[in-house]
């Protein structure tokens, strides 16, 4: 995630001196609402000095790591494109979830996410859309708090204590007035998605969606994924949806290697 923006008389001082650091906050700045930033709002977003994001982005477009846009700003190129398909674990899951993916918006009618924790945030790796359904903000490769999506909580809910820890004390961002924002009300829901391996969205991560969302494991027995059902609030019934988004992800862990439940 890009840096809340600092004011242009900030200077390199305070900011991370290696290279790669600083390419990495070059690089955060860019999402779903910033696919093209020009070198000043970069400045800008990153707390990085315009002369030294003018350098770091030349350098950058010169590796093919970002490129020129059409609008006069710059925006990501083409080679984290395809490295990002390289990434083993994106790979491996996209590999093993797709065809239970498909089977599930097949029996389903609905969007079904795949998504995996990366510390504290969601990240969503595939997204297969349904037919006929009004789409959905969310995207592959976006990020949202874990606390506030259903595949996020039902992957806290079998992560360890530490990753909860880390996720309250980062604070429980309020995303609408549905988001659980209390660190006891989310000690209480990840109770109780333990108990039934079953997670909920309502509307707690955008007004309007909903979901319903399942763990899934892998060898070791450890969660390495969820899967949810999603779609508009008044169209789908996420309790009728569960029972299949269940099945989908117990089949996904076993054909992953995970232990047969108990």
């Amino acid at each position: 995630m890009c840096p809340t923006e600092r004011n242009d008389a900030a200077s390199d001082a305070s900011s991370p001196t290696s290279l790669l650091e600083r390419a990495s906050l070059v690089l955060g700045c860019f999402d779903a609402e910033h696919a093209e930033i020009g070198i000043s709002d970069i400045a800008r977003r990153s707390g990085l000095a315009k002369s030294t994001t003018h350098r770091l982005a030349a350098e950058l477009i010169r590796l093919g790591l970002l490129e020129q846009g059409e609008g006069g700003g710059v925006r990501l190129g083409l080679r984290l494109f395809e490295l990002g398909q390289l990434v083993p674990r994106r790979h491996a899951l996209h590999e093993a979830a797709r065809p239970f993916m498909e089977d599930l918006r097949e029996a389903t009618g609905n969007n079904v996410h795949l998504a995996v924790l990366d510390g504290i945030e969601v990240v969503y790796v595939e997204i297969l859309w349904a037919r006929d359904v009004q789409p959905l903000p969310s995207r592959v490769g976006g990020r949202l708090p874990a606390h506030a999506t259903g595949v996020g909580k039902a992957m806290l809910a079998f992560s360890s204590p530490e990753v909860v820890r880390a996720r309250i004390e980062a604070g429980l961002a309020r995303r609408t007035a549905y988001t659980i924002i209390m660190p006891g009300a989310l000690t209480r829901e990840l109770a109780a998605i333990r108990a039934s391996g079953i997670s909920y969205d309502r509307q707690e991560s955008a007004m309007g969606v909903v979901c319903a969302a399942c763990p899934v494991f892998g060898v070791d027995g450890a969660v390495v994924a969820a899967l949810s059902v999603t779609g508009r609030a008044e169209r789908l019934d996420i309790e009728r949806m569960a029972p299949a988004v269940r099945t989908a992800a117990l089949a996904l862990s076993r054909s992953l290697g995970a232990p047969t439940p108990t």
